[in-house]
């Protein structure tokens, strides 16, 4: 195996992005709509989507006669929303670490259970910021049937790339994300935000940021650990 990956794989919310404040708000926002409250254990609940397994939630969770396709909508439209007027902020570590990745000529693959119409909403102030386009291929939520934590979204991005998954370094924040990663095959690193990642998520290296390492790095200690 190389000394460094032949590419690596990004979640976005939480990973690269700290956007889970906004998806906070925007859930509030919709479960207020449905007569009900949301706190931030029902947010921990669902972090890392997908989408459809957030809204059969919040039906369930509200009572509401609302079809889950409709609550799914709703939540996408609010969330939309506030990606669009929000400033873009970066996780620690975050962007110097992409732009290494860039530099390095690593292919990079974004792989969010976000929809694509909520990549879309932050891709351009990314790419303004980073200087080029940040991303080889993105894998989002609803390019795929079986959203995280099945290993369909990493599979379906290594095989974009055209990378063995076994040669690919992912970079996840959530249990659910982690999972999905660890079952595609590939060297996972987790940076725990909004929920610690629990003993039974094994097979994985758990950093606090990615703040002072490059992917070469990340990938020798990833490797070394696991």
């Amino acid at each position: 195996m190389s000394d460094s990956p032949k590419a690596v794989l990004f979640d976005m919310d939480g990973t690269l992005i700290d956007s889970e404040h906004l998806w906070l708000a925007a859930e509030i926002e919709v479960m207020t709509e449905l007569g009900s409250d949301w706190t931030s254990a029902d947010q921990e609940h669902c972090l890392g989507g997908p989408l459809e397994r957030v809204a059969a939630y919040m039906v369930q969770l509200s009572g509401t006669d609302r079809s889950v396709e409709a609550v799914g909508e709703l939540l996408l439209a609010t969330i939309e929303g506030h990606m669009r007027l929000e400033p873009l902020q970066w996780r620690p570590g975050a962007i110097d670490f992409l732009k290494a990745t860039i530099d390095a000529g690593i292919p990079r693959a974004l792989v969010t259970a976000s929809w694509a119409v909520l990549v879309e909403a932050l891709a351009d102030r990314m790419r303004a910021e980073i200087g080029s386009d940040p991303f080889t291929v993105i894998v989002a939520g609803d390019h795929i049937t079986n959203g995280k934590p099945p290993p369909e979204p990493y599979l379906r991005a290594a095989e974009l790339i055209g990378v063995p998954p076994a040669e690919c370094l992912a970079i996840e924040d959530s249990p659910t994300g982690a999972r999905s990663a660890v079952a595609a095959g590939c060297v996972v690193v987790a940076v725990p935000h909004i929920a610690p990642i629990p003993p039974d998520v094994t097979g994985i290296h758990i950093i606090t940021d990615l703040a002072g390492t490059s992917p070469r790095e990340l990938w020798k200690e990833a490797r070394a650990t696991i």
